[in-house]
């Protein structure tokens, strides 16, 4: 009968040089190899040395920076002594990727555990990285749980390289001495990712997004220059929670700041949960032994179900391509190597599945310096990461849209509208090519038009968020629905006679502005993408003499709540910024709100008659001295 040991003295039993571990692997053998910046850089190094005397590998592991080239060895031994299997979901377009694209295995993050626990792909060897045994034995993977936990748990020979640069995660990070057959002190600095360069298209996009995510919200987002910016642009909000596939430095930064307390998360309050980390070395020490932060494997991180329990979550994930009707390819691009693209889906699927939640994709309008568009036709030539059934919000540039329940037709003059200005005549051209457009569908002015974000703005109104905002194409059918829910004396005041249709091709000519000649502003109550118009006022320039003409229209459960004129004052304001000498207005002498209305512009208001119509105008270069 053998008698029970110290773990301790097992532990030094069983360390030895990186070389003899190394030795104790066999042709033919599958090998796992740890994760992102938990990659055991020492092991591989050994590894990649002794490969030509090892025939037939099989090397298991995520999509790697590569410290060591093992991809090349594979390539050159053309599989005789090395094999590569990544897991990895992208779309393999970027030429780093798609030269070693054989490799790729790809799957949903999430499912990846239970493929080595069910033994369905047996693992021989597992190479990790760990701290050093704390006082009962423990070893912590730090940086890299994710499927590396299930990897070493399912091994049958487990190699450890002992770091003690390696941070001690809590968590569900831990394996004992005695799951462990052979350890390598080795000591090393992890790998660490440099920081990310600044993009303008990248804080615009951040600014945009912000608004969309509410105090309390609980957020996963990745590495990369994007996500970076749109955590900058999270710092004046207020109890963040985390639950991420990655941690990262401006995640730090923003729990040093108190922007995340975990506190409304709805579900493991008080925790930062995640499956890996990916940053500076001052992110690990943030990491050692911080009882805020919980580091567990991908099949509970990444679970949908898990996901879905968090309070208002929110994915945000970054897009390599999206075609015209919502279908999304994603890869590990420049800056952004660890993309999360592995567990994209789930994020989306989770975050769609949760009470308040939403699934934010992000990318720059255009690539290759603008040379080439990110919004195409169809994704024909391009592996889909996220079908478009489970897209909901997508954000360039250029403006959000939200093609949750739109149709085909809704979906591709979303995406036109975001797209850049010189490849939307095209897109739209191909979209009534393909038939998601019809022929009676006219483009117009946001062709070229840039969406002015600077007029956007939310009120509290009565309890209720009201957001006044300029137009877009996709507001067509909702504008439609604010003239036929006016009270028939609103109808009359502002079209200045009886009207009972109100036609599409009328409609898509308030919604379809260009943001100079003719701008339209709406106030719009309800969920993004699903708000209902409440309010709207547009101006068309008279080009000979410079002025704009102004029509409002306010639904009568609104009216006296200062909606009309909030409204008119962006239309000043918009009309002020494209150099615009004024505003007129048409109405009926005895409409007194009209007229109050545009009396309450800070502007000296001139009254003439016309027929039997009142016209108002006022320019802009005449204001009304401040004391009356």
């Amino acid at each position: 009968m053998r008698m029970p040991s110290y773990w301790a003295d097992d532990y030094v039993k069983k360390t030895c040089k990186a070389a003899d571990a190394i030795d104790r692997i066999r042709p033919g053998q599958r090998v796992f190899i740890g994760s992102s910046c938990g990659e055991p850089q020492h092991l591989v190094r050994v590894l990649s040395n002794a490969s030509a005397s090892l025939a037939d590998l099989e090397v298991i592991r995520l999509m790697s920076l590569e410290t060591t080239p093992l991809s090349l060895i594979a390539s050159k031994s053309k599989g005789a002594s090395l094999n590569i299997r990544q897991f990895y979901s992208g779309s393999a377009k970027p030429k780093a990727i798609a030269r070693h694209a054989r490799f790729i295995t790809p799957m949903n993050l999430s499912a990846v555990p239970r493929l080595f626990k069910s033994r369905r792909l047996p693992i021989h060897v597992a190479l990790i990285q760990t701290a050093p045994p704390d006082d009962f034995g423990c070893l912590s993977l730090g940086v890299s749980v994710d499927i590396t936990l299930a990897a070493a748990l399912s091994a049958d020979l487990v190699i450890a390289q002992v770091n003690p640069r390696m941070p001690r995660a809590l968590g569900r990070s831990f394996l004992h001495v005695n799951d462990v057959d052979l350890f390598v002190e080795y000591e090393e600095p992890l790998i660490a990712l440099g920081t990310t360069p600044d993009s303008s298209e990248a804080d615009t996009i951040a600014k945009l997004i912000a608004r969309l995510i509410d105090d309390g919200s609980t957020i996963q987002i990745g590495p990369g220059t994007t996500p970076q910016a749109t955590l900058a642009a999270m710092k004046d909000k207020n109890d963040l929670g985390v639950h991420t596939q990655y941690l990262t430095d401006p995640i730090m930064h923003l729990f040093s700041r108190g922007v995340i307390t975990n506190r409304r998360k709805g579900y493991n309050e008080g925790k930062m949960v995640a499956s890996s980390a990916v940053g500076s070395e001052n992110l690990y020490e943030f990491i050692n032994d911080n009882p805020v932060i919980e580091l567990h494997p991908s099949d509970y991180v990444n679970d949908p179900s898990i996901i879905a329990r968090h309070h208002k979550m929110v994915a945000i994930n970054v897009a390599m391509a999206i075609d015209l009707t919502g279908q999304v390819a994603a890869d590990a691009l420049p800056y952004n190597h660890f993309s999360g693209v592995t567990g994209m889906l789930d994020f989306i699927r989770g975050a769609a599945m949760s009470e308040g939640g939403k699934s934010l994709l992000l990318l720059p309008a255009t690539a290759m310096q603008g040379k080439k568009s990110r919004i195409v036709p169809l994704l024909d030539d391009t592996a889909v990461v996220a079908p478009r059934s489970d897209v909901h919000y997508v954000c360039t540039e250029y403006g959000v849209v939200n093609l949750f329940g739109k149709s085909f037709q809704e979906r591709a003059l979303a995406m036109i509208s975001i797209a850049h200005p010189d490849y939307r005549d095209e897109l739209f051209s191909q979209a009534q090519r393909m038939g998601i457009l019809g022929p009676e569908q006219v483009q117009k002015g946001v062709i070229t038009g840039v969406y002015p974000l600077r007029l956007e703005e939310t009120l509290e109104i009565d309890g209720a968020s009201v957001t006044i905002r300029p137009a877009k194409p996709v507001d067509a059918r909702r504008i439609q629905e604010h003239f036929y829910s006016l009270d028939p004396d609103d109808v009359v005041a502002r079209f200045f006679h009886r009207k009972d249709r109100f036609d599409a091709q009328e409609v898509g000519g308030v919604s379809q502005v260009d943001y100079i000649s003719n701008l339209t502003v709406v106030a719009v109550v309800g969920e993004f993408g699903f708000g209902r118009v409440v309010g709207i006022g547009e101006y068309l320039v008279d080009p000979v003499v410079n002025m704009a003409e102004v029509a409002y229209s306010v639904s009568r459960t609104w009216q006296g709540k200062g909606l009309g004129r909030r409204i008119q004052e962006k239309l000043a304001e918009g009309a002020r910024d494209k150099g615009i000498a004024g505003l007129y207005a048409y109405t009926d002498p005895d409409n007194e709100a009209m007229i109050h209305l545009f009396e309450a512009l800070p502007y000296r208001v001139d009254r003439k008659m016309e027929a039997d119509m009142l016209v108002l105008s006022c320019r802009f270069d005449e204001p009304v001295p401040a004391d009356g």
